[in-house]
């Protein structure tokens, strides 16, 4: 066997030197990856023998810690091996950096891409970026915030892989001006089921494209991306925090600042009376270079200093109750002591304050949580209410419970539309899924939906529901995935797929 066959050919990447914050541009950059799954280093030799198709078996869960199960994963370098692996025997799923919250990425057999994270080409003239499928967004940012760009949508960590972004099809704070990361995506090539690496975008193979962009992974997996960066003048953000008494003042605050490219709104779930609803409502513009101090003006592209802190364990289930959030939020709204406060802060704390804990999911105990996120169209602020009187009632308040507002969205299996979306972290328990399920009827008797990437126990209806494009979307996997030799446990559970 000649050991030299998958070492790829360089000669067309780009110079290391045209990009001096990272070392390791078009090199495997899995040591990098602080928050992947824990693996061995690999040696020299590892690097330039074929990965073997079969990978060891170990327990894997995604963010939300539920459900965890066993999984034979497998951790590709290079694109021959990911094809040796597509004409193996058996079912799998391909999985990023575990940062969705459900069971979107598990299954018995996984791919990871975390190994396949190699810058390819960055125009910093034109802001196009490709790259391929394992790199995170981190490791985007530390490339080309210093040459005048940021990403055109972000989620709330910076911790996921650029193949996953498009498989989740993920929004921020800023799809009522930007819509989804999918929107600013030029092209892409995706491995589908027969083998074929096919590249398909908005004008080009228009049916693959629009099915993997949300489509959980189930068309193939995506190798290459390439897309639209946002231009900046600065890492910071001019930042207006803006309290209001209660959910009917959000809600105006929202209309009254929609011209602000970011918003979004922390709420106390738990909250009753004339304070129901209470909220802190967060808006950001990329600041210009007059912004800053002196000091700052300096080096207005500087990143951020990385300050971290490790959550060192699992918290006993106990610690979270009605009292605690109760507790939390109390003194979360009680921490802006003026109704308006103006300031400019990095992008790390405006758009990923969490980042800063790592493993902060410890938080919720070894049973895990449930994110558990939902959008209803613009006229049903009355389904709104009745959520969160259901969450009050049962005292299943969450410390992080994040309300936005979405844009019109025309798309085959994405989550947005016009209309309000909250995102409640909820610690499993006993009871947990009986409300959730009176929850998903609240949902669907406004004609809303749930999140696919978030969700762990949707039902089968409940997703039919909430989708209209569903048979279109089943008919595209019938045509690239024909015999689901792509499928997860969430596929199957809602019948996206079916059990052998």
């Amino acid at each position: 066997m000649n050991p030299m066959k998958n070492v790829r050919q360089l000669g067309n990447e780009p110079n290391v030197a045209q990009f001096p914050q990272t070392a390791n541009v078009c090199r495997p950059s899995s040591e990098l990856l602080r928050h992947a799954p824990p693996q061995s280093e690999p040696s020299v030799l590892d690097e330039l023998l074929p990965v073997s198709p079969k990978g060891p078996v170990k327990e894997i869960a995604n963010w939300g810690n539920y459900p965890v199960m066993a999984s034979e994963e497998n951790t590709p370098v290079y694109l021959e091996d990911i094809r040796s692996y597509i004409r193996t025997p058996g079912t799998f799923i391909p999985r990023g950096n575990g940062r969705c919250y459900g069971d979107a990425s598990l299954a018995s057999r996984t791919i990871c891409t975390t190994r396949f994270d190699k810058i390819l080409s960055f125009d910093a003239a034109q802001g196009l970026f490709e790259c391929e499928s394992g790199l995170t967004l981190d490791r985007i940012l530390e490339v080309v915030v210093p040459k005048g760009w940021f990403l055109p949508v972000t989620p709330g960590t910076k911790f996921i892989t650029a193949g996953g972004a498009i498989a989740s099809d993920v929004h921020g704070k800023n799809h009522h001006v930007d819509g989804c990361f999918s929107h600013h995506v030029r092209d892409m090539d995706v491995l589908v089921a027969d083998g074929r690496l096919i590249t398909c975008g908005p004008d080009k193979e228009t049916d693959l494209f629009e099915a993997t962009c949300g489509g959980m992974g189930l068309t193939g997996i995506i190798t290459r991306i390439r897309f639209q960066l946002k231009k900046i003048e600065t890492s910071y953000i001019r930042q207006k925090q803006v309290k209001a008494a209660n959910l009917e003042e959000v809600l105006m605050l929202f209309d009254k600042y929609k011209d602000y490219t970011y918003s979004v709104a922390w709420i106390d779930c738990l909250k009753k009376g004339k304070g129901f609803g209470r909220s802190i409502l967060i808006l950001g513009e990329h600041a210009a270079v007059s912004d800053l101090t002196p000091q700052q003006q300096k080096d207005p592209l500087q990143l951020p200093k990385k300050k971290q802190i490790t959550f060192p364990f699992n918290l006993p289930s106990w610690v979270l109750n009605s009292f605690t959030v109760r507790a939390f939020n109390f003194l979360y709204y009680r921490k802006n002591f003026k109704k308006e406060i103006n300031n400019t802060v990095s992008y790390e704390p405006f758009f990923y304050p969490l980042d800063a804990i790592l493993h902060w999911n410890r938080g919720y105990g070894k049973k895990g949580f449930i994110q558990y996120q939902f959008v209803l169209p613009m006229e049903s602020k009355q389904g709104l209410i009745e959520i969160l009187q259901t969450i009050s009632s049962k005292g299943l308040g969450s410390f992080l419970a994040v309300l936005k507002i979405f844009g019109k969205q025309e798309s085959l299996i994405g989550f947005p539309m016009e209309g309000y979306t909250l995102a409640l972290d909820i610690p499993v328990r006993k009871g947990l899924f009986e409300t959730l399920d009176q929850l998903d009827e609240i949902v669907l008797r406004h004609k809303g939906r749930l999140y696919m990437s978030k969700d762990a126990r949707m039902k089968p209806d409940v997703l039919e529901a909430g989708y209209p494009n569903l048979a279109r979307f089943r008919s595209i996997l019938r045509k690239y995935n024909p015999d689901q030799k792509l499928r997860s446990v969430q596929s199957d559970r809602l019948f996206l797929t079916h059990k052998s």
